[in-house]
């Protein structure tokens, strides 16, 4: 007898395929970050606007996003829209650390992304066929990892390179001798004749100088931290009185060694504190010690908090009892009454420490790595030199020891890389130290402040960003700077044309008010095409004699001067070796004044004026021209 269930199922593939097509991928991704408790909406603006820009017809562009904000999320969900948009090849590059490329590979895998990423030299097997499947592929940004990878797939046209950290090794660096350095002659390669470039980066001042890819900074993508991001406003505001960390100044010379020690005492009591006073349960923090890029020095720094570790564990050691009493005396002065409840669970947790050496020696121990990075210990103490300096993010950082230093001019994108206090830190961030030498606290902050006024400058001048670079800060390794494509303003500076209106410079100039109020009436008397917001935010932020350092001058007529074809044109107000000197600096009238304000302007036909800036050190303004061929 036959079952009634017992009819035959029709087995058609092509159907069954069609039902189980993977959609909607960047939505599901969304949910699962709500899911989480995620901000998904500065997510969501910045894929936005970035596939518009393909849209468009734009082949590379920049995401730029500040230091451990979370882009490494905001890259997932994007290479999700990617993927539903069709693209077939998303290769995904990065540092040329197996470190960086394990944390973001586990990262992307875990995340459920289909199809799921590959390390390149998974796709390298004559048994893998490309086809005309979807790939996610994550490749290092290593010559012979790069040749291998576009042997395998350049024979499939349509593809996206999503360049993390693309500031590094990406850009152009033999520019200036018409060559093309190895890393960006491959990645040109892979990018393809058809393909699309977006680079995502901290630090987007070298790939803007250097025109990597040919990138247009009209079409930049701004990616927001997330609310519990702590960055250079906090940790580099323009006004130290208000600090919302404790930073602890270093002597520019002297004793590393006992510093470190004192700094690490510190580290030790401030976890203790947290795990007995403030936390519901217990944590692990890290201290990032970062002194050297020599790895003989991270050895030396290794041996000496081991040496520390091993005291505060034997009773027996000559420096047990007297390392107990500082750290007291040091509990005392931070918590008070709790020092005996401090020293209470160092005693107890002591020997519950890691210490890990993260250089390019020990890559090859990712997992040493990874209880670095995200700590297994309550007490984790991590050395190291430039593996630690980029892209790597550091969960529960709670102390910085940081003495690496430069003999000449500090790299701005290297040393805005270096600021691994960057990121989640609001919940602990009253608790966190940054122990550093004063003089180079001082050229990281200007270096910052540098930063800043770039970036406001690119929001303020339609886009186009202009590079601060002076005063011991580079804006990018001059190397990568494209010489015979970017503007050069050294000294004095000058800025669009507009008509002369006498009365109403006066009445301003004439004011009883500081040179900074009357400079932002000029500014809106003129509009900011004349007279600059990012230019008055510098001079702003630089005012080491207070109001005495800016002058504003009075304006000047032209009309005297002699006519002379080359040299000067009295219709457009502009003169080859500038309009400013030692008279028109008035230096009786402003000794103190670093920043000159000078309007000059031509009364005959047509009556225009122009405002030059003249700056009394070593600052050059770099920008990129307007016009892209």
């Amino acid at each position: 007898m036959k079952s009634q269930h017992s009819h035959v199922m029709e087995f058609d593939l092509d159907s069954l395929k069609r039902e189980a097509e993977v959609g909607n991928r960047y939505e599901k991704r969304l949910a699962i970050l709500v899911g989480q408790g995620q901000e998904v909406d500065r997510i969501k603006a910045v894929v936005s606007t970035a596939i518009d820009n393909i849209h468009i017809g734009q082949k590379s562009f920049v995401i730029y996003g500040e230091p451990q904000s979370g882009k490494t999320e905001m890259m997932i969900a994007l290479t999700a829209k990617l993927l539903d948009e069709g693209h077939k090849i998303i290769a995904v590059l990065l540092n040329d650390s197996v470190q960086l490329l394990g944390q973001n590979l586990e990262r992307f895998q875990r995340s459920g992304l289909s199809p799921s990423p590959k390390k390149f030299s998974e796709v390298l097997h004559p048994e893998v066929v490309i086809g005309d499947r979807q790939w996610v592929i994550f490749c290092k940004k290593n010559s012979k990892d790069l040749q291998k990878l576009i042997q395998k797939i350049e024979g499939h046209p349509d593809r996206v390179v999503l360049d993390d950290e693309a500031d590094y090794a990406t850009p152009n660096s033999k520019i200036n001798q018409q060559e093309k350095s190895k890393i960006n002659e491959l990645t040109e390669r892979l990018i393809g004749p058809k393909g699309i470039y977006i680079g995502v980066t901290a630090t987007p001042a070298r790939l803007d100088l250097n025109r990597t890819h040919q990138n247009q900074n009209e079409y930049w993508v701004d990616f927001l931290p997330h609310s519990n991001y702590v960055g250079q406003d906090v940790f580099f505001p323009v006004n130290l009185d208000h600090l919302q960390f404790h930073l602890s100044f270093l002597p520019d010379a002297g004793d590393i060694p006992r510093y470190l020690r004192e700094a690490l005492f510190r580290f030790l009591i401030r976890v203790a504190y947290l795990n007995t006073q403030v936390n519901a349960q217990e944590k692990n923090y890290s201290l990032l010690i970062h002194t050297s890029g020599r790895k003989d020095d991270h050895m030396a720094d290794f041996k000496q908090v081991v040496k520390l570790f091993e005291a505060l564990r034997d009773d027996k050691h000559k420096n047990y009892k007297p390392y107990y009493e500082t750290l007291f005396k040091l509990s005392t002065e931070l918590y008070g009454d709790k020092a005996n409840e401090i020293i209470k669970y160092i005693l107890a947790n002591c020997d519950r420490n890691n210490v890990v050496v993260m250089n390019s020696d020990k890559e090859v121990n990712a997992a040493e790595n990874r209880t670095g990075t995200n700590p297994s210990a309550p007490f984790t103490v991590v050395i190291g030199g430039n593996i630690v300096s980029r892209g790597v993010t550091f969960e529960n950082l709670l102390s910085m020891f940081f003495t690496r230093d430069v003999k000449h001019k500090l790299q701005q994108d290297t040393y805005i890389q270096r600021a691994r206090m960057f990121g989640s830190r609001k919940v602990y961030l009253q608790y966190f130290e940054l122990t550093i030498p004063r003089g180079l606290y001082l050229d990281w902050q200007r270096c910052f402040i540098f930063h800043r006024l770039s970036l406001e400058a690119r929001k303020q001048d339609n886009r186009s960003p202009v590079w601060l670079d002076g005063e011991r800060i580079t804006a990018a390794a001059s190397s990568s700077i494209d010489k015979t494509n970017i503007l050069v303003d050294k000294g004095e500076m000058s800025f669009d044309l507009f008509p002369y209106d006498a009365a109403g410079i006066n009445e301003i100039l004439g004011r009883k008010s500081t040179p900074l109020q009357k400079v932002k009436a000029l500014s809106e008397l003129f509009g900011t095409q004349c007279l600059p917001d990012y230019l008055i935010n510098y001079m702003e932020n630089f005012r080491p004699a207070g109001d005495g350092s800016i002058a504003v001058h009075g304006p000047r007529s032209i009309a005297g001067y002699a006519d002379k074809p080359g040299e000067i044109d009295k219709t457009t107000i502009t003169r080859t070796k500038g309009f400013i000197g030692e008279p028109q600096l008035e230096k009786g009238k402003y000794p103190n004044a670093i920043h000159h304000i000078n309007i000059f302007y031509n009364d005959q036909n047509p009556n225009r004026a122009r405002v030059f800036y003249k700056y009394e050190g070593n600052i050059r303004f770099l920008k990129t021209p307007k016009n892209h061929d």
